[in-house]
């Protein structure tokens, strides 16, 4: 929502009843029952989504509801969340555009703090899409081809998407920019 989806458009699954309930009170479409269920994803829709979350409590579940959603939408992108990274092969395997390791994440996160503390704030003001700091790709315009990555105070390149490579921006392959590229940029959002 941070990002501006409006409510109507999220639809959430969870064998939960108070989850649900707890999203249709927000607004959001909620369905009682088994993402991994093919019938249950074709009622909510997934054939016609643009992006699929996939955070179930355990890693074959996440599987087994990626590999499902995949099927009934190749367009789709799919993020995929597990609990152990040893499983993350497995999601890519199944379908899943991105993978999340959510012991990982909390574990970097942790130890960045016991270092630097301020960073994790900014982390977590990344995390918080639509407000603060944004993390936003882009496509290259056809004005900056050929040319450096652009410079302003509105955003900050900080990596480059070419063929299917994230290039650092400080990486000298960065330095010019080809038909195709994806930028990936730092923005404010001003209206917060």
């Amino acid at each position: 929502m941070g990002s501006g989806l409006e409510r109507d458009r999220i639809v959430v699954i969870d064998e939960r009843s108070n989850t649900v309930e707890r999203a249709n009170e927000d607004g959001l479409a909620g369905i009682h029952g088994s993402a991994a269920s093919a019938a249950l994803l074709t009622q909510a829709g997934v054939g016609r989504a643009r992006a699929i979350v996939v955070a179930p409590d355990r890693d074959d579940t996440a599987v087994l509801i990626t590999l499902t959603a995949r099927e009934l939408n190749r367009s789709a992108t799919i993020v995929s969340a597990i609990r152990e990274t040893e499983n993350a092969h497995l999601l890519r395997e199944s379908g899943a555009d991105s993978v999340i390791t959510s012991s990982d994440a909390a574990g970097r996160l942790l130890g960045i703090a016991t270092h630097s503390p301020t960073s994790v704030e900014v982390l977590e003001d990344l995390l918080a899409a639509g407000s603060g700091l944004d993390l936003v790709e882009r496509p290259a315009r056809e004005g900056e081809l050929g040319g450096p990555p652009p410079r302003s105070r509105e955003e900050l390149v900080v990596a480059v998407v070419r063929d299917g490579d994230v290039i650092r921006f400080d990486d000298d392959r960065a330095t010019r920019l080809e038909a195709g590229d994806r930028l990936v940029c730092l923005c404010g959002n001003r209206d917060d």
